[in-house]
């Protein structure tokens, strides 16, 4: 069975260009996935580092009035950040013009600040795990954050997002809000009614997204939601995170069962040796992050030094789980990665250097999938 696939784009900067060409590129990515039959396009959300999504709502405005059909969302609005009333009033916004297209993904990584800036001990390592693989979808041992040396900057962005003495609401309730404030139920603690307007009875889909079998998973089972499973991101962990999401799921009207989308980065190229040199910066960039630096400008390929040998044993879960060859070969793990998975879609998010490959990376995989006639079934 052939599943529908999404893209999930960072609008990455790279080398020399900017911030500016970044949005120009992911609008133009997004109207040629429509055109290729994608099923969805969702935008990321990063602040203070070479990737300029970091207003995803500003630039999901931007990707539906450029395209059509295509549904549009976060993955994920970091929701910490922000009151619930103005998460829903600004897809609610974005919904009067392009009703029934927006998905709402949301996410929690802004609510670990605590766990980052806390001065107890680390957490003790987990066991070690040998790396499975199953069909050419490799699941290696879980990446410890205690790997990353120096949070010091992360810390930092964190605390320049939120204004002074502001906390975020605990996760679950701040979703129950953004529910509510959709389905026109929400009351203060005070007893008092309030309507989001615009965003009440918005044709906004709600999705949660985790890369752990913990409260993400969890909630978005019990809730009945759509989920995401972010192996491009945690690779070590998705199959307990989705392991997690089906035992807690609990039918909704939306949904009697539960739905599954699973992400993969992947570089597609005529061939596997120009998919591999297209590849070979990732490393450099994954490295960046993990070091705390955050996501560097994407380096050039033909340019690039080789990883030190610290920074490949950082980054090896990443590069070892990235989806890098031809469109057969790569259509096949991702098969593979369904069938590991059950996935009922798939998103694939592709990064490289020149705005040209990415753009060939998504077309060629787009018809060895045979997404238009996906899109037609």
């Amino acid at each position: 069975m052939t599943v529908p696939l999404s893209v999930l784009d960072l609008s990455p900067i790279s080398t020399g260009s900017t911030a500016r060409q970044a949005i120009r590129n992911t609008v133009d990515l997004a109207r040629r996935a429509e055109a290729w039959g994608y099923r969805r396009f969702w935008v990321a959300e990063h602040h203070f580092v070479a990737v300029a999504s970091s207003a995803p709502t500003e630039l999901i405005a931007l990707i539906a009035g450029a395209t059509e059909t295509i549904r549009v969302g976060s993955a994920a609005v970091q929701a910490g950040y922000r009151t619930s009333a103005s998460v829903v009033e600004s897809f609610g916004t974005i919904d009067a013009l392009y009703p029934g297209r927006l998905d709402l993904g949301l996410g929690r990584s802004a609510h670990r600040i605590e766990q980052l800036r806390s001065p107890g001990a680390p957490p003790a390592p987990a066991p070690p795990r040998p790396t499975v693989v199953h069909d050419g979808v490799v699941v290696p041992p879980p990446f410890a954050p205690t790997q990353i040396r120096d949070t010091t900057r992360l810390v930092a962005s964190l605390e320049a997002l939120r204004l002074p003495g502001a906390e975020p609401l605990e996760y679950a309730r701040q979703v129950a809000e953004i529910r509510a404030l959709l389905a026109g139920t929400f009351t203060t603690p005070g007893g008092i009614a309030l309507h989001a307007v615009p965003g009440e009875g918005a044709g906004v889909e709600l999705w949660l997204f985790g890369s752990s079998g913990g409260e993400s998973a969890q909630l978005a089972g019990s809730l009945g939601l759509p989920f995401v499973a972010n192996y491009h991101v945690s690779p070590g962990t998705v199959v307990e995170t989705v392991e997690a999401y089906r035992k807690a799921f609990r039918p909704s009207g939306r949904y009697p069962e539960p739905y599954l989308v699973v992400s993969a980065d992947v570089v597609v190229a005529a061939d596997d040796s120009r998919a591999r040199h297209l590849a070979s910066t990732y490393g450099h960039w994954v490295s960046s992050i993990r070091s705390g630096a955050g996501a560097a400008e994407y380096l050039d390929p033909d340019t690039a030094p080789p990883l030190t040998d610290y920074q490949q044993r950082l980054v090896d879960d990443r590069v070892n789980t990235q989806f890098v060859g031809t469109p057969a070969s790569v259509a096949a793990r991702l098969s593979a990665l369904r069938d590991l998975t059950g996935a009922d879609e798939l998103v694939v998010t592709s990064v490289t250097y020149r705005h040209e490959d990415r753009l060939t990376s998504h077309r060629l995989l787009a018809e060895e999938w045979g997404l238009s006639r996906v899109r037609a079934a």
